[in-house]
């Protein structure tokens, strides 16, 4: 009779965005009268930029023709988005990165799930708290985490980098060694970010105790202060110690249409000297049949100059959501942070309510969805995160709805 991976096994409830989809429906099903407000899940509700729209219109019909048809994309993604990519996400920032240590995906999830497989099943994770889920329940099923405390939250294999409000939500290095590091900055689900001389530190440290930086750098386009970096290797010594992982979901609206990107630089070793390069792309090769050429087409379109001005557009129209919502629930009276250089606000919880109870409160009085911050970690209790991702109209009338209670 066969078995199940056991370390399955170990996971605890459900995904957290499934227990809210769950939640949500409930109450829709019992007050069918009722308008829901979404700002839980972070999925964009713009339309794709025109100048995405024309080129992937452009490959369909590539498509059509049997001297301009694509198969298979090739393992590491086609060169001409590859390119792109070096050019304006690294190249323009003086970041040193190469089209070979690109591998296009189809999306910043399936890679920051997928890029722990590497890795000995001994090594020792770091993460910070709260955390964007996804980091810590494939490492679950990898069986690195240890056993978990119900009652604390915690993994007793994994290291904890509590993120507060003493520390301005930005993780200290910790007292335990790691092997893997998770920094994700702008940081999902707080919205805190750090400045290049904080990154520079975190590099200068993975160097020093020969530890791997997997930096999530989904949300790189909504940064608005100068001295917040977009890439870690626009830090010095980064290419010995990290690997960065991108996203076309939330800076040019392809969460229905799935593209994003890992960079494995050809420096970064083990300590036995095995290329995590030739690892990845050995994995890659094995296991991924390559994102769609439309796709990958309509990606590089966000590097045209029309794309570029359209997606910021984009991008200010989020933010400036953002903005609203930081603004009036300070109005309100809540404490918040986020919204400057991500599209999530942070909020504490009134009176010291749990997450999950200000969760039912908001849905029950207000028809607004957000999400619990206890989901994200046991430092996430007692906060709950609103995304920008709405239209303007639903943010106004959410906004409103919550100074209402």
């Amino acid at each position: 009779m066969f078995k199940v991976n056991e370390d399955y096994l170990k996971l605890p409830g459900s995904y957290l965005f499934s227990d809210i989809a769950k939640k949500v429906a409930a109450y829709q099903a019992a007050n069918p009268d009722k308008s829901i407000i979404r700002l839980g899940i972070g999925d964009v509700t713009q339309p794709l930029a025109p100048a995405i729209i024309k080129r992937l219109h452009e490959a369909v019909d590539e498509m059509a023709d049997a001297k301009t048809f694509k198969g298979y994309a090739p393992d590491l993604g086609y060169e001409f988005l590859r390119k792109a990519i070096v050019k304006n996400d690294y190249e323009k920032r003086g970041a040193e990165v190469y089209i070979d240590e690109v591998f296009v995906s189809d999306g910043a999830k399936s890679d920051s799930g997928n890029i722990q497989e590497i890795f000995d099943r001994n090594c020792r994770i770091a993460v910070c708290d709260p955390v964007y889920p996804v980091y810590v329940d494939t490492n679950v099923m990898a069986g690195r985490t240890g056993t978990y405390d119900a009652e604390t939250g915690l993994w007793s294999d994994v290291i904890y980098m509590p993120c507060t409000e003493e520390n301005n939500f930005a993780p200290e290095i910790p007292k335990e060694t790691p092997d893997i590091i998770y920094l994700c900055f702008p940081n999902n689900p707080t919205g805190a970010t750090i400045t290049k001389s904080m990154l520079q530190d975190w590099v200068d440290y993975a160097n020093k105790v020969k530890a791997v930086i997997i930096y999530d750098a989904a949300y790189e386009a909504y940064i608005s202060e100068d001295d917040v970096p977009h890439s870690i290797y626009e830090c010095e010594g980064a290419r010995t110690c990290a690997i960065e992982i991108r996203s076309f979901s939330k800076n040019a609206g392809f969460t229905g249409t799935r593209l994003g990107f890992t960079v494995v630089p050809k420096d970064l070793k083990s300590s036995d000297g095995v290329s995590l390069n030739a690892l990845w792309a050995r994995r890659h090769g094995t296991k991924f049949n390559g994102a769609p050429y439309i796709i990958q087409a309509a990606g590089e379109a966000v590097y045209s100059d029309e794309g570029k001005a359209q997606t910021k557009e984009q991008i200010a129209y989020y933010m400036n959501n953002a903005k609203y919502i930081y603004n009036g629930l300070k109005e309100a009276g809540y404490t918040v942070s986020g919204g400057v250089n991500a599209p999530y606000i942070w909020l504490k919880t009134p009176d010291g309510m749990k997450s999950w109870d200000f969760f039912d409160y908001l849905l029950d009085k207000a028809q607004v969805v957000g999400t619990p911050g206890s989901g994200f970690g046991p430092s996430g209790e007692g906060y709950f995160r609103l995304t920008a991702f709405g239209s303007y109209e639903n943010t106004v009338a959410a906004i409103e709805r919550i100074k209402a209670i």
